[in-house]
Protein backbone atom coordinates (compact mmCIF):
# COMPACT_ATOMS: atom_id res chain seq x y z
CA UNK A 1 0.00 0.00 0.00
CA UNK A 2 1.80 3.23 -0.75
CA UNK A 3 2.29 5.77 1.77
CA UNK A 4 -0.03 8.14 2.19
CA UNK A 5 0.90 12.06 1.11
CA UNK A 6 0.25 14.92 3.77
CA UNK A 7 -3.09 16.11 2.20
CA UNK A 8 -4.13 12.11 2.78
CA UNK A 9 -2.67 11.73 5.75
CA UNK A 10 -4.53 15.26 6.84
CA UNK A 11 -7.79 14.24 5.44
CA UNK A 12 -7.63 10.96 7.61
CA UNK A 13 -7.01 12.74 10.45
CA UNK A 14 -9.80 15.00 10.42
CA UNK A 15 -12.51 12.07 9.38
CA UNK A 16 -13.50 11.99 12.71
CA UNK A 17 -14.38 15.44 13.45
CA UNK A 18 -16.22 15.73 10.13
CA UNK A 19 -18.48 12.89 11.48
CA UNK A 20 -18.35 14.93 14.84
CA UNK A 21 -21.96 15.60 16.70
CA UNK A 22 -20.91 18.09 19.29
CA UNK A 23 -20.35 19.12 23.57
CA UNK A 24 -20.84 21.83 25.38
CA UNK A 25 -18.65 24.53 25.27
CA UNK A 26 -19.91 27.14 27.60
CA UNK A 27 -22.68 28.01 30.00
CA UNK A 28 -24.42 31.27 30.48
CA UNK A 29 -26.20 31.67 33.72
CA UNK A 30 -27.95 35.45 34.12
CA UNK A 31 -25.90 36.81 31.40
CA UNK A 32 -22.89 35.55 32.74
CA UNK A 33 -20.03 33.27 30.16
CA UNK A 34 -18.55 29.97 31.88
CA UNK A 35 -16.30 27.83 29.91
CA UNK A 36 -17.36 24.00 29.72
CA UNK A 37 -15.28 20.87 29.00
CA UNK A 38 -13.38 20.40 25.67
CA UNK A 39 -11.84 17.29 25.55
CA UNK A 40 -8.50 19.48 24.02
CA UNK A 41 -7.93 20.67 27.59
CA UNK A 42 -6.68 17.21 28.78
CA UNK A 43 -3.13 17.96 27.69
CA UNK A 44 -2.88 21.37 28.90
CA UNK A 45 -0.97 20.99 32.27
CA UNK A 46 -1.93 21.94 34.44
CA UNK A 47 -5.67 21.84 33.58
CA UNK A 48 -8.04 24.87 33.30
CA UNK A 49 -11.01 25.38 35.61
CA UNK A 50 -14.18 24.55 34.36
CA UNK A 51 -17.45 23.51 36.26
CA UNK A 52 -17.97 21.00 32.68
CA UNK A 53 -16.86 17.53 33.73
CA UNK A 54 -14.00 16.31 32.08
CA UNK A 55 -14.93 13.77 29.26
CA UNK A 56 -12.71 11.57 26.72
CA UNK A 57 -14.60 12.61 23.99
CA UNK A 58 -12.64 14.30 21.91
CA UNK A 59 -14.43 13.28 18.94
CA UNK A 60 -17.69 14.60 20.17
CA UNK A 61 -18.62 11.15 20.21
CA UNK A 62 -21.41 9.51 21.95
CA UNK A 63 -22.79 7.09 24.48
CA UNK A 64 -24.39 4.04 22.93
CA UNK A 65 -27.44 2.04 24.46
CA UNK A 66 -25.51 -1.06 25.37
CA UNK A 67 -23.35 1.18 27.62
CA UNK A 68 -26.72 3.02 29.97
CA UNK A 69 -26.06 0.87 32.82
CA UNK A 70 -22.23 2.19 33.05
CA UNK A 71 -20.93 4.96 34.58
CA UNK A 72 -20.23 6.32 30.93
CA UNK A 73 -23.43 7.76 30.49
CA UNK A 74 -23.72 9.51 33.76
CA UNK A 75 -21.34 12.16 32.58
CA UNK A 76 -20.30 11.27 29.29
CA UNK A 77 -16.90 8.50 28.49
CA UNK A 78 -14.63 8.31 31.49
CA UNK A 79 -16.72 11.43 32.87
CA UNK A 80 -14.31 13.15 35.89
CA UNK A 81 -15.54 15.71 38.14
CA UNK A 82 -15.19 19.48 37.18
CA UNK A 83 -12.78 21.25 38.81
CA UNK A 84 -15.07 24.65 39.35
CA UNK A 85 -18.82 25.43 39.65
CA UNK A 86 -21.22 28.09 38.37
CA UNK A 87 -22.50 30.14 40.41
CA UNK A 88 -26.28 30.51 40.19
CA UNK A 89 -29.74 31.48 42.24
CA UNK A 90 -33.41 29.82 42.36
CA UNK A 91 -34.88 30.44 38.77
CA UNK A 92 -31.89 31.79 37.19
CA UNK A 93 -32.00 30.93 33.74
CA UNK A 94 -28.97 28.91 31.74
CA UNK A 95 -27.79 28.41 28.85
CA UNK A 96 -25.90 25.60 27.40
CA UNK A 97 -24.22 26.45 24.30
CA UNK A 98 -22.95 23.79 21.86
CA UNK A 99 -20.15 23.70 19.61
CA UNK A 100 -21.63 22.22 16.73
CA UNK A 101 -24.91 20.40 15.80
CA UNK A 102 -26.25 18.25 13.23
CA UNK A 103 -29.78 18.86 11.43
CA UNK A 104 -30.29 15.36 11.03
CA UNK A 105 -29.50 13.84 14.47
CA UNK A 106 -32.84 15.29 15.98
CA UNK A 107 -34.36 13.94 19.32
CA UNK A 108 -35.33 14.72 22.89
CA UNK A 109 -33.14 17.17 25.17
CA UNK A 110 -32.89 17.31 28.85
CA UNK A 111 -32.12 18.63 31.96
CA UNK A 112 -31.60 16.68 35.16
CA UNK A 113 -30.22 17.53 38.81
CA UNK A 114 -28.82 16.17 41.23
CA UNK A 115 -26.98 17.50 44.83
CA UNK A 116 -23.74 16.86 45.62
CA UNK A 117 -24.37 16.97 49.02
CA UNK A 118 -20.99 18.22 49.74
CA UNK A 119 -17.81 19.10 47.37
CA UNK A 120 -18.95 18.40 43.57
CA UNK A 121 -15.19 18.43 42.64
CA UNK A 122 -15.39 15.17 44.40
CA UNK A 123 -18.33 13.57 44.76
CA UNK A 124 -18.35 10.09 43.00
CA UNK A 125 -20.49 10.30 40.25
CA UNK A 126 -22.24 6.82 40.85
CA UNK A 127 -23.53 8.36 44.30
CA UNK A 128 -25.44 10.83 42.42
CA UNK A 129 -29.38 10.72 42.13
CA UNK A 130 -30.94 12.43 39.55
CA UNK A 131 -33.85 14.42 38.77
CA UNK A 132 -35.45 15.48 35.23
CA UNK A 133 -36.35 19.61 35.49
CA UNK A 134 -37.37 20.27 31.98
CA UNK A 135 -37.71 18.00 29.17
CA UNK A 136 -38.39 18.47 24.98
CA UNK A 137 -38.81 16.59 22.43
CA UNK A 138 -40.94 15.76 19.05
CA UNK A 139 -42.72 19.23 18.53
CA UNK A 140 -44.71 18.21 15.01
CA UNK A 141 -45.01 16.62 11.62
CA UNK A 142 -43.39 12.85 11.32
CA UNK A 143 -40.36 11.17 8.36
CA UNK A 144 -38.52 12.88 10.71
CA UNK A 145 -40.95 15.69 11.67
CA UNK A 146 -39.93 19.03 13.78
CA UNK A 147 -38.18 18.61 16.88
CA UNK A 148 -36.66 20.62 19.50
CA UNK A 149 -33.24 20.00 18.61
CA UNK A 150 -34.18 22.19 15.43
CA UNK A 151 -34.91 25.20 18.25
CA UNK A 152 -31.76 24.69 19.42
CA UNK A 153 -29.90 24.93 16.25
CA UNK A 154 -32.02 27.70 15.36
CA UNK A 155 -30.66 29.75 18.60
CA UNK A 156 -27.32 29.70 17.62
CA UNK A 157 -26.69 25.68 18.26
CA UNK A 158 -27.74 26.95 21.86
CA UNK A 159 -30.07 25.11 24.66
CA UNK A 160 -31.90 27.25 27.35
CA UNK A 161 -33.70 26.38 30.68
CA UNK A 162 -34.90 27.55 34.34
CA UNK A 163 -33.53 26.45 37.60
CA UNK A 164 -36.57 25.99 39.83
CA UNK A 165 -37.41 29.22 41.43
CA UNK A 166 -37.26 27.96 45.38
CA UNK A 167 -34.45 25.81 44.41
CA UNK A 168 -32.57 25.23 48.03
CA UNK A 169 -28.66 26.49 47.82
CA UNK A 170 -26.26 24.26 48.01
CA UNK A 171 -23.97 22.25 45.74
CA UNK A 172 -25.55 20.68 42.36
CA UNK A 173 -24.57 18.88 39.20
CA UNK A 174 -26.97 19.67 36.13
CA UNK A 175 -26.50 16.74 33.91
CA UNK A 176 -27.95 17.82 30.31
CA UNK A 177 -28.18 15.89 27.18
CA UNK A 178 -29.65 15.15 23.90
CA UNK A 179 -30.48 12.19 22.40
CA UNK A 180 -29.69 11.65 18.80
CA UNK A 181 -32.61 9.41 17.08
CA UNK A 182 -31.45 9.38 13.78
CA UNK A 183 -30.43 5.70 13.65
CA UNK A 184 -32.51 4.55 16.65
CA UNK A 185 -34.75 2.35 14.48
CA UNK A 186 -31.78 -0.60 14.45
CA UNK A 187 -31.29 -2.00 18.16
CA UNK A 188 -27.80 0.17 19.95
CA UNK A 189 -28.61 2.74 17.44
CA UNK A 190 -29.37 6.17 19.71
CA UNK A 191 -26.96 8.23 20.65
CA UNK A 192 -26.88 9.84 24.05
CA UNK A 193 -24.80 13.08 24.44
CA UNK A 194 -24.74 13.91 28.46
CA UNK A 195 -22.80 16.79 29.42
CA UNK A 196 -22.03 17.79 33.17
CA UNK A 197 -21.75 20.72 34.89
CA UNK A 198 -21.24 21.87 38.94
CA UNK A 199 -23.64 24.66 39.68
CA UNK A 200 -22.99 26.39 42.97
CA UNK A 201 -26.92 27.84 43.85
CA UNK A 202 -27.06 30.99 45.81
CA UNK A 203 -29.79 32.46 47.98
CA UNK A 204 -32.45 31.38 50.58
CA UNK A 205 -34.88 29.00 48.36
CA UNK A 206 -36.30 26.02 50.87
CA UNK A 207 -36.52 23.75 48.07
CA UNK A 208 -34.34 20.88 48.11
CA UNK A 209 -34.09 18.26 45.70
CA UNK A 210 -35.05 14.68 46.60
CA UNK A 211 -35.56 10.98 45.45
CA UNK A 212 -34.27 10.93 41.73
CA UNK A 213 -32.53 7.65 39.88
CA UNK A 214 -29.10 6.89 39.49
CA UNK A 215 -27.23 7.73 35.94
CA UNK A 216 -26.60 4.42 35.39
CA UNK A 217 -30.77 3.56 35.79
CA UNK A 218 -31.88 6.69 33.92
CA UNK A 219 -32.82 4.48 30.90
CA UNK A 220 -33.15 0.77 28.96
CA UNK A 221 -31.68 -0.19 25.69
CA UNK A 222 -35.43 -1.10 25.17
CA UNK A 223 -37.39 1.76 26.30
CA UNK A 224 -39.28 3.28 23.85
CA UNK A 225 -38.02 6.68 22.80
CA UNK A 226 -34.24 4.70 23.00
CA UNK A 227 -35.74 2.43 20.22
CA UNK A 228 -37.57 4.97 17.77
CA UNK A 229 -37.95 4.90 13.85
CA UNK A 230 -37.89 8.81 13.15
CA UNK A 231 -38.09 8.18 9.53
CA UNK A 232 -41.89 6.48 9.94
CA UNK A 233 -45.52 7.99 9.54
CA UNK A 234 -45.78 8.23 13.40
CA UNK A 235 -47.79 10.10 15.65
CA UNK A 236 -46.15 11.04 19.00
CA UNK A 237 -42.97 10.30 20.81
CA UNK A 238 -43.01 8.52 24.18
CA UNK A 239 -39.86 10.54 26.35
CA UNK A 240 -37.52 7.84 27.89
CA UNK A 241 -36.69 8.57 31.76
CA UNK A 242 -38.13 9.43 34.76
CA UNK A 243 -40.62 12.57 34.25
CA UNK A 244 -40.28 15.96 34.85
CA UNK A 245 -40.55 16.62 38.37
CA UNK A 246 -42.87 18.99 39.78
CA UNK A 247 -40.68 21.20 42.02
CA UNK A 248 -43.62 24.15 40.85
CA UNK A 249 -46.32 24.86 39.53
CA UNK A 250 -45.35 23.99 35.47
CA UNK A 251 -46.56 26.62 33.27
CA UNK A 252 -48.36 25.94 29.83
CA UNK A 253 -46.28 23.96 27.56
CA UNK A 254 -44.30 26.02 25.00
CA UNK A 255 -42.83 24.93 21.95
CA UNK A 256 -43.51 21.22 22.80
CA UNK A 257 -40.95 21.82 26.39
CA UNK A 258 -42.38 20.93 29.85
CA UNK A 259 -41.48 23.99 31.62
CA UNK A 260 -40.44 24.85 35.79
CA UNK A 261 -42.84 27.84 36.50
CA UNK A 262 -43.87 29.79 39.15
CA UNK A 263 -44.21 28.30 43.14
CA UNK A 264 -47.69 26.50 43.59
Amino acid sequence: MAPLTPLLLSLSLLTPLISAHGHVTGIVVDGKWYTGWNAEMKYQTPLPLTAGWQADNLDNGFVSPDAFGKPDIICHKSAKNGNAYVTAKPGSKVTFQWNTWPVSHKGPVYDYIAPCNGDCTTVDKTSLKFVKFDAGAWLSGNDPGTWVTDNLIKSNISWSTTLPSNLAPGNYVIRHEIIALHAAQSTNGAQAYPQCVNFKVEGSGTQTVTGGVAGTALYKASDPGIVFNLYSKFTGYTMPGPAVAKFAKREERRHGREWVGREE
